[in-house]
């Protein structure tokens, strides 16, 4: 069982920056995909950065590409999602997920665990 804790979120000025944390319980998690997700007011959630198997790769919705980095420390237990230039339409609740079987990088039905979120507010 992998139990996920996200930290981090806050209120930020457009332009800022924010680094969420997701601390895992269990050992497996250091080998199973992590994943960001976010659902803003009355939207869906949707997938934001996750990561391969091997870990070495990393996939981003278009909107935060080359704003948003994934990444995740095994000793630590933990993954990241530094977010930078952030915007008013940023802002949502953020997940954190991971990945314990196959199944689509970007598909939240492939993702086995979840935290409880954690809230970005972007003011412009």
């Amino acid at each position: 069982q992998v139990h996920l804790v996200e930290s981090g979120g806050g209120l930020m000025q457009a332009g800022g920056s924010l680094t969420l944390s997701c601390a895992a319980s269990g050992r497996l998690f250091s080998t199973y995909p992590a994943a960001w997700f976010r659902q803003a007011p009355g939207k869906e959630r949707e997938f934001v950065a996750g990561l391969s198997w091997s870990g070495d790769r990393q996939f981003y919705t278009d909107s935060v590409k080359g704003r948003f980095a994934i990444s995740r420390d095994s000793a630590k237990n933990t993954a990241y999602l530094q977010m930078s230039s952030l915007k008013p339409e940023d802002t949502a609740f953020y997940y954190c997920a991971a990945r314990a079987g196959g199944g689509n990088v970007y598909d939240q039905k492939s993702y086995t665990y979840w935290g409880q979120g954690t809230n970005v507010t972007v003011s412009s």
